[in-house]
Order: structure tokens, then sequence, then C-alpha cells
């Protein structure tokens, strides 16, 4: 294979002979400043052995792009076998289970088996201790109706739908339901950090004189250069020009007329640009700093003479690479700033002229933070959400990214170290790790795999091809409107704004969400299981069976519609503050507490109706259904507004408007049904006067 400048890679390669090639990854790494590929390795890097694949460079990988330099190169791997194509295998495969799906799993199943347990049971006892085997079975199905769940798939859709009204009035699309309750349950976010932390903007952060000191002098150097070069301005350029515009320079040097330029290549890694002003030639030269500092012979230092011009000292070298590395450690990118007085010639100027130059000091760049981040990131602390870095640049720069944000980093990891690590060690150092760096597409995803084996529900922010695979994988993926097409495909949640503060909203969303959910459960696993006790309770000692069938239906209809508004309530602040998750053990404890204390008023109705009234016998069982049909609709309804706080209820914890009102409906029906022609009709009679007082007493006692 024969590569040039412009031309994609079109498989996996090996390089044999390479010549000034510069090869941009952006597609695989997320980072778009372009790779030198040689096809010997240089003496001063390591081995290759032990080393990320992206890492290598005498190795060049499909889809990446050749910016400049040819090279020839022989196939290693094409197709599905490439990098990029195991990449996208991944991507196409089908998604896994996220934690929404796990729980909700778990709580149906345990429904199920609860189910399948009490059916046959109350089947069995009435049948044996009454003899009527049909009208047991009838009987027995009515149970198990009340104790489906019908209202989940409703309340579960309804509560998502109205959590995607909510984020979409915030600018946010979401593209996949559950992921709501997902970004409740989430505990840790990882982010890539360009164009999702970060801007994807470079500015001009810094201009200083060979002391690090600010320098207007330096300033209006870069901008000429920048200004006056011909061709496409890279991000540096035009982060000089920007600042420059802001800073009011440019009507200032507009005098200065270009005479030639001496173009920038990656061999020199530099550009040159020659202007006149007056009398004189100025050329200036801005580019690498090891490549501009090998061609100077003085220094402007303005302190030292009363022209500023000193000889460059090997001592000058010295505290130049000092304050040059700072800046790099700072995570700036930094570039030097030289010029040399010319005579007012027209010529052509060649590299031969970029010599004994005077270096006036340097520009750095960064690529800054967005203004929301730290805020953000702040905000999900708050809520015990941890913030993870996982990102293709390098260490140095994703520190200063992290100090900017507020984010503590202890111990920074790389994709080599990520490589080396089994499953189960990568597991445990991830949770301990705030930085991932030099990351792959597969080992961002393979980290995010790691952290749900320790039972974390993971969301990614990503924007870019190589984060697909761990958008994904990730419980929720989140990117935004900006990103590539694939990125957005693979996402769950796409953010419309720039601002990262919507991350916070989504979380506390999710969590009223998972409240109101499992308010439902709660309420319909621990009344359901109360009554089916109560019913094997009642049969053991009743002579008639202690509800009809149709009655039975029409209780669990009316409670089943008095918890339609659930999706509308309230959630207390307290609820907000944590991660919640799925536990059907939790819900099976609760369902197992609450439903004998529940059966205990149901046995005391028993016991009242049964002494009290004299419903004691077949002929006086319609009494009898009808005063605990009245009992069990009210205690069911009125538990609503216990199981939904942990606070006293109407006093430190009020319902939403909705809520209370259905519930109240629901109530009042309830009590007047059998009085009702309808209530006749299934089998009711009216209460006496003397039940209400007692009724009260045994709610309030509830």
């Amino acid at each position: 294979v024969y590569l040039s400048a412009g031309d994609m890679v079109p498989a996996d390669v090996r390089l044999l002979t390479a010549k000034d090639l510069f090869v941009s990854q952006a597609m695989l790494t997320g980072e778009s400043i372009p790779l030198e590929k040689y096809s010997v390795p240089p003496a001063a890097k390591p081995a290759s052995s032990g080393r990320a694949a992206l890492e290598l460079e005498t190795a060049c990988f499909m889809g990446t792009n050749v910016v400049s330099g040819t090279a020839t190169a022989v196939v290693v791997a094409t197709g599905d076998a490439t990098y990029f194509g195991v990449m996208a295998r991944d991507i196409v495969g089908g998604r896994p289970l996220t934690s929404f799906d796990i729980g909700i799993n778990r709580v149906s199943w345990m429904l199920i088996r609860f189910l399948l347990v009490m059916t046959p049971l109350v089947f069995l006892i009435n049948g044996l201790g009454k003899g009527a085997w049909l009208e047991s079975l009838l009987f027995a199905v009515s149970v198990a109706v009340g104790l489906t769940p019908e209202m989940l798939p409703m309340i579960v859709t309804a509560n998502l739908a109205k959590g995607a009204v909510m984020m979409a009035r915030r600018k946010s699309i979401v593209k996949k339901l559950n992921a709501i309750q997902n970004f409740g349950a989430m505990d840790i976010l990882c982010t890539d950090k360009t164009g999702t932390l970060t801007q994807n903007k470079v500015i001009l952060e810094r201009h200083l004189d060979i002391h690090g000191n600010e320098d207007s002098q330096v300033l209006e150097l870069a901008w000429l250069n920048s200004f006056h070069q011909t061709g496409l301005k890279n991000l540096l350029d035009v982060a000089v020009l920007e600042y420059a515009e802001q800073d009011e320079l440019v009507g200032k040097l507009q005098h200065y007329r270009k005479v030639d330029e001496i173009p920038f290549d990656f061999v020199r890694r530099r550009m040159s640009v020659i202007v006149r002003n007056g009398n004189k030639n100025l050329l200036v030269c801005k580019g690498a700093i090891e490549e501009v500092l090998a061609l100077c012979t003085s220094a402007d230092d303005n302190a030292a003479t009363p022209d500023g011009i000193v000889p460059f000292t090997s001592e000058m070298r010295r505290e130049v690479r000092a304050i040059t590395r700072d800046l790099n450690e700072d995570g700036l990118r930094a570039l030097a700033v030289a010029y040399k007085a010319l005579p007012p010639e027209d010529r052509t100027y060649t590299v031969s002229d970029e010599q004994d130059l005077v270096l006036a000091g340097y520009v750095a760049f960064l690529d800054p933070p967005k203004e929301t981040a730290r805020e953000a990131i702040a905000a999900l602390r708050e809520h015990g959400v941890d913030t993870k870095i996982i990102t293709g640049d390098n260490e140095v720069v994703t520190r200063k990214i992290c100090k900017e944000v507020g984010l503590a980093v202890d111990k920074a990891v790389t994709g080599k170290d990520v490589a080396a690590m089994s499953d189960a060690e990568l597991a445990d150092t991830a949770e301990r790790t705030t930085i991932f760096t030099k990351m792959s597409p597969m080992e961002k995803s393979r980290v995010i795999r790691a952290l749900q084996s320790k039972g974390h529900t993971v969301g990614y922010l990503g924007d870019g091809i190589n984060d697909a695979a761990a958008l994904k994988d990730a419980d929720v993926g989140i990117s935004v409107d900006t990103a590539v097409d694939i990125a957005k495909e693979s996402a769950d949640i796409i953010l419309l704004e720039k601002s990262l503060l919507v991350l916070e909203e989504a979380v506390i969303e999710g969590r009223k969400t998972f409240a109101n959910i499992i308010k439902y459960i709660k309420m319909t696993a621990s009344s359901n299981f109360g009554n089916v006790f109560s019913v094997l309770v009642a049969s053991i000692f009743l002579p008639f069976l202690p509800m009809l069938p149709i009655q039975l239906l029409i209780q669990n209809l009316l409670y089943d519609i008095s918890q339609v508004s659930i999706p509308w309530d309230d959630v207390d602040e307290d609820y907000l503050k944590q991660p919640r998750k799925w536990d059907s053990s939790g819900i099976a404890r609760f369902m197992m507490f609450i439903g004998p204390i529940s059966s205990v008023f149901d046995i005391a109705t028993f016991i009242v109706m049964w002494h009290v009234f004299g419903a004691d016998s077949i002929e006086k069982q319609s009494l009898f259904q009808s005063g605990w049909f009245v009992v069990g609709l009210l205690t069911q309804t009125l538990i609503v507004h216990m199981i939904r706080t942990q606070h006293i209820p109407f006093i430190q914890s009020r319902a939403a408007t909705p809520v209370i009102l259905l519930t109240a409906s629901i109530m009042a029906i309830g009590i007047y049904l059998p009085f009702s022609p309808l209530g006749a009709h299934v089998g009711m009679l009216p209460l006496p006067e003397a039940y209400f007082p007692i009724l009260v007493a045994i709610l309030l006692s509830y």
C-alpha cells in the first residue's frame, strides 16, 4: 500500500518506509493533533511491547487520515479484523441489559413466584374446607388477578414518559425511556474530555516574554504571523486572531504589509512570514519550542539593555525550557515566537533565512473546560455521583482539566495499564481511579463494564466515534447535539444545550421517576399480600367466602384507579440525595412485614363483623363481605399516603393534589358502593350506622 497526504488508510498496516509521515488518529482517539509515524521506531521511544496499539509509531490503522508525507506499508489486517472493524462489530452487537432492565426483571419474577405459591394455597384451603371446588377455583382466579400488579406497565411507562417530557423542556432528547430511571440509579458518570468537559475550542491563554511575564509585543508578533499566512489557518492561528480582536491590536498593526512567507511543514514544525514596516522588513517565526530555539542566537530582554537584544546564552536556554515545561505541566500547549530584522528587499525568502533569530517569548494555548463543568460536577457529587474521565489525551493535559473543574486526582491509569490488567484487577482499580488517559475505544468500553461488574450503575458522556462503544455499554449513554452521528445513534439521551447542569436535573428527574415507580410496587405488593394472608386466615374458620370473586375484582379495580395519579406525585427532597437502585429483596422484606400488619386489622374487622354485627352464617355473608370490602379498600387506599414517604404523612410530607383528590374520591365511592344499586347487584348490603365509628377506629389504628 502506498500512502500520501490526503489519503485515508484503507487497512491496518505496518510501515516499510516513511518520509515525514503525519497521521491523524482522531477517528479512533478523539484527539485532533497528528502523530508522526516511522518505519523504524525512534531510539528515544520505549519498546513497542507493552504499549497500547494506537501508540505504535510503526503502524497505521484503518480509517485514520494521512495529513502529510508519504509511506509504503504492508497490510496486516483488513475488514472486520482491523482495529476499526473490531470496534464497529462491538457497536453493532446487541446492547447489554441496563440496571433498569435487570431490576424490573427481578421484581417481576419475585411477584410471579409469590403468585404461583399463594394462588394454589387459596384454592386448596377453600376447596377442602367448603367442598365447593368450582366456587373456590373462581375465587382463587380472582385472588390471582388481585395479586397481579396490572398497573405496573402503565405506571412505569407514565413515569418514564413524564420524565422524558420534563427533560424535553430542558432541551434534552430522551431516545430510550428507561434511560430516565437509569439516570436516577447512576452512581458513577464517566466522561470523555475533549468536546464534553471542554469547549473543544483552543484559546490563547498566555503571551509571555522569555522570563515568563505577560508581554504585548509577543502577542503583536504572533498576530502578524497568524494573520499574514496564507492557506487554511489551524486552530492555534484562529485562537491568536480572536484574542487579538478582543485586545484591539488589529488597528494598531494594519500598516504592516506582507512581503513573503515560508510555509509550515511537519518537518520544520514552524512557519514564518516577512512583513514590511516603513524602510525595513521583519521576519516573524512561530513554531514548536525546540525547533525555534535551535535557530535563535539572541533574545529580547527589555530589562537588560536599552534595545532589549542580548545574547541567547546556555543559561537562558535552560530558563526557557523550564518555563515551557511548567506551561506543559499546566496543560498548556506552548509555541515559541522569534523575529529578525531584514533589509527592505522584495525577493523570495527561503528556509535559509530562518537563522540568527531573536527569541521574543511564547504563546500558550488551552482547550478550556465548559463554563458549567465545575458547577455540574459539584452538583453531581452532592447527589452521590462520582465523576471519572476516560480520554485518549495525555495525563498532563487531563490533570490540568481536572484541576479546572474541581476533580481531585490521586491516581491516573493509562490505556497500556488497562490492557495489561485482568478483568478482576481492572474492576478493583477502576473504582479507585479518577482519570484514565491514552485510552482506545475498546479500553473505554472495558472500563465501563468493569465498573458495572462491581454493582455500579454507570453513565457515559461522549461525542466522538471513539466513544460509541462506551456509550452503548453504559447503563445510560449521553451525547451532545454536536456529536458525530454514530455517537448520537449509540446514546440514550442527547443534550441540546452546552450547559452540563442539565445532568443534575436529569439525575433528579430519574430519582423522582424511580421513587414513584417503587411506591406503586411497594403499595400493590404489600396490600395484595396482606389481602391474601387475610383470605387464608378467613378461609380457615368462615363457612362462606370472605369476599365474592366479583367484589374482589371491583375492589382491585378501584384500588388500581386510585394509583393512576402516582406518576405526578411529589418526592421528598432527602430521598433525592442518593442514587436509587432496584432491590427485589428489599421489596420482598417490605411486603412480608407490612402485609401481615395490615392483616391484623382485617382480622379485627372479621371479629367485629362476626361478633358485633352477627354476620356469622351463610345467610348473613353479604353483610360480612360488605364490611370487609369497605375496610379493605380504605386501608389499601390510605396506605398510599403512608408508603409514599418516610415522614409523617399529611403533616411532614403531603402528597401532590392529584393523588389526594383521587384517593379521596375512591374512598368515597367505596363507602357509597354497599348503599348503591350496583352494590346490591354484586351481593352487598347497606352497612349499619354503628359500623362507621368502628371503621374510623380501625383506620386510625392502622
